[in-house]
C-alpha cells in the first residue's frame, strides 16, 4: 500500500466529480508483514480491513473480498492491481501495479480536469498503530527463527471441525462452530514444489499467533504439541512434535515453528490429506483468563495460489536474501540478482510462481522450454536452471 497518498490526493480531487473509489482487500500478499497472518473467517478479513485504516489513515471505503478470493481471481491475482470501471460496469481501464498519477491523468481524459490539486503535503491523514501493542510482560524474539527452506512453496490447509471445538448447536438451522477463534494460525509451506510418487522435501510447519487477538503462549502450562496423522504412503521424519519453552518466560508471543523430512512412495494417492492436530495454551494479555486450545486441520500436498509469500518475517536458508541488488563487490563486475530477488521483481501477485505475463526479459522469451513442469508457471527451481545458464556463458 505505498501509494496510498497518492490515491487518496486523487481521491479528494475527483470524489465531487461523480467517481466512486474503493480499497478492495485481498489474501494477504506477504503474511507475517506487520505481524499479520492470513484471515481464516470474514470477520477476521473485516478486522484486518479497520486495522489497515487505522495504520494508513485512509478516507477511502474498502471493499472485503470473499473468503474463496473470487475478485482476486477474476481480477488477474495481482497484488497491487488498479482497475477504472464505467458505470455500466466495464473494466475500461486495467493495470496490473497502481499509479496514482497515471490514473489521475486517466481520469483527466475520462471525466475532466478536477477543479483542485491536491498534493501529498495537503493531507492530514491520521496514521496510527495497527497492531494494539503487547503488554511488557509478553516477550518477543526470544526464541529463534528456524530457516525455512530455500525454494519453499505454500500448501493448502483448511482448519476443520473437531468434538472438542463445537459448541452445541441452538437449532436445527445452525451449524456448529468453534467454541473459539484460531489463536494460532498455521502456516505450511514444502520442498519441491511439486510432488509425485517417490519425491522427498522438507515441510515446514508454523503456528502463529495472530495479533488481532490479544493472546499470548502460556509457559508456565505444557507446550505447544502437535500430532499428525499420514494417508498411506506418505512418511515423516517425525510425526509430532513438542514446542522449546523459552527459559524464564513465562509468557511471550513467538511463532512455533517445525521442520520435518517428508518422503512420497511410489504409490500413493496425492489427493488424500495430512491431518494435523495442535495443542497449547493461550492466555488473555489482559489476565482474564487462559485455556487449552485443540485445534484440527488437513494439509494438502499442493501449492495455495492464495497463501502469499513471506518476505522477511521468516529466515531461509541459503545466501539469497539480504545482499543489495545489483552490487558488485570491490573491483569485480556487478552481481546477478539472487533468486529471491528476481522472483521478487516478477511475482507480481506473490503467489511464489511467476506466470508467463509476470516473466521478463529472457525469462519471458525463453518461458515455455523454462516451465519444465508444464504447469504454466517458473518456481525457483526453474529459475535457478535459467541462472545458471547464463552464469555458464559469462564465464565462458
Amino acid at each position: 500500500m505505498r501509494n496510498v497518498p497518492g490515491l487518496e490526493t486523487v481521491y479528494l480531487d475527483y470524489k465531487e466529480k461523480g467517481v466512486d473509489f474503493f480499497y478492495v482487500y485481498k489474501s494477504l500478499a506477504h503474511p507475517e508483514k506487520s505481524g499479520f497472518v492470513q484471515p481464516v473467517t470474514l470477520e477476521e478479513r473485516l478486522s484486518h480491513i479497520e486495522a489497515a485504516k487505522r495504520q494508513l489513515g485512509t478516507e477511502i471505503p474498502w471493499l472485503a473480498d470473499s473468503m474463496t478470493n473470487q475478485l482476486k481471481h477474476a481480477f488477474g491475482d495481482r497484488n497491487n492491481s488498479e482497475f477504472v470501471i464505467s458505470p455500466e460496469g466495464k473494466v475500461i481501464i486495467a493495470r496490473s501495479w497502481s499509479s496514482p498519477s497515471q490514473l489521475r491523468s486517466d481520469l483527466v481524459e475520462l471525466v475532466g480536469k478536477s477543479e483542485t490539486t491536491t498534493a501529498i503535503s495537503d493531507l492530514e491523514l491520521k496514521i496510527s498503530t495497527a497492531i494494539p501493542q503487547k503488554p511488557e510482560k509478553v516477550a518477543t524474539g526470544v526464541i529463534p527463527r528456524v530457516e525455512r527452506p530455500s525454494g519453499a512453496i505454500a500448501l493448502i490447509s483448511k482448519s476443520i471441525p473437531s468434538s472438542d471445538l463445537r459448541e452445541a448447536p441452538r437449532s436445527s438451522k445452525e451449524t456448529d462452530s468453534p467454541s473459539h477463534p484460531l489463536y494460532a494460525k498455521l502456516r505450511v509451506e514444502a520442498t519441491p514444489t511439486t510432488f509425485s510418487a517417490g519425491s522427498t522435501g522438507t515441510l515446514y510447519l508454523g503456528f502463529h499467533l495472530d495479533p488481532i487477538y490479544p493472546v499470548h503462549w502460556n509457559n508456565l502450562a505444557a507446550p505447544l504439541t502437535f500430532t499428525i496423522a499420514l494417508p498411506s504412503g506418505v512418511t515423516l521424519s517425525k510425526a509430532s512434535g513438542t514446542a522449546d519453552i523459552p527459559e524464564n518466560t513465562p509468557a511471550d508471543s513467538d511463532p512455533r515453528e517445525f521442520l520435518l523430512d517428508f518422503e512420497i512412495g511410489e504409490e500413493v494417492d496425492l489427493n488424500e490429506p495430512l491431518n494435523l492436530t495442535v495443542n497449547y495454551f493461550a492466555c488473555d494479555d489482559d489476565d482474564q483468563w487462559c485455556k487449552a486450545v485443540t485445534q484440527v486441520y488437513e494439509i494438502f500436498l499442493k501449492t495455495d495460489r492464495d497463501a502469499g509469500r513471506v518476505q522477511a518475517g521468516g529466515k531461509r536458508t541459503g545466501n539469497d536474501r539480504g545482499k543489495g541488488r545489483g552490487q558488485a563487490p570491490q573491483g569485480g563486475s556487478p552481481q546477478m540478482p539472487s533468486i529471491a530477488e528476481m522472483m521478487e521483481r516478477m511475482d507480481q501477485d506473490g503467489n511464489g510462481i511467476v506466470s508467463k505475463q509476470e516473466a521478463r526479459g529472457p525469462f519471458q522469451m525463453h518461458f515455455d522450454r523454462l516451465d519444465t513442469n508444464e504447469d504454466g508457471g517458473l518456481d525457483e527451481t526453474e529459475l535457478k536452471t535459467m541462472q545458471e545458464r547464463r552464469q555458464q556463458m559469462r564465464r565462458r
